[in-house]
């Protein structure tokens, strides 16, 4: 009888971890719901300082832009790493406290443009790098 007992143990303890190994995973590959809600949350005063801020940017530097955002914060304007901030990552100093959409969206064309000319040669750039 103990040596049934044994093996029941050992199979529940065997299925208990491998459950719980396998819920990990699935959880750590779910993409976050919360990144996807960010655009929701602008006001359209906010909208609209941000499509004037954008409005010298070709429909390609635009797509640039939008690629880099992903990759960096899934788009949210309050991601976080570090000294870096926001949905450009940029760091905390270069906002000076200002951590608002439209002064993220200002700095990172203000960054791209002094380091790389445009943001397709910034994309460029995290393509080889995986950072810009």
């Amino acid at each position: 009888m103990s040596k049934i007992k044994i093996k029941l143990a050992t199979f529940l303890l065997l299925f208990g971890f491998s459950f719980g190994m396998a819920t990990n995973v699935t959880t750590s590959l779910m993409p976050q719901a919360t990144t996807t809600a960010q655009a929701a949350t602008l006001s359209a005063s906010q909208k609209k300082k941000i499509a004037k801020i954008n409005a010298s940017l070709s429909k390609k530097q635009k797509a640039a832009k939008k690629w880099i955002a992903f990759r960096e914060s899934r788009y949210s304007y309050t991601a976080r790493n570090g000294q870096c901030y926001g949905r450009y990552q940029l760091l905390k100093a270069y906002l000076h406290g200002d951590y608002s959409p439209a002064n993220q969206e200002k700095v990172a064309n203000s960054y791209v443009a002094g380091r790389y000319g445009t943001w397709t040669k910034a994309k460029k750039f995290w393509q080889s790098h995986h950072w810009y």
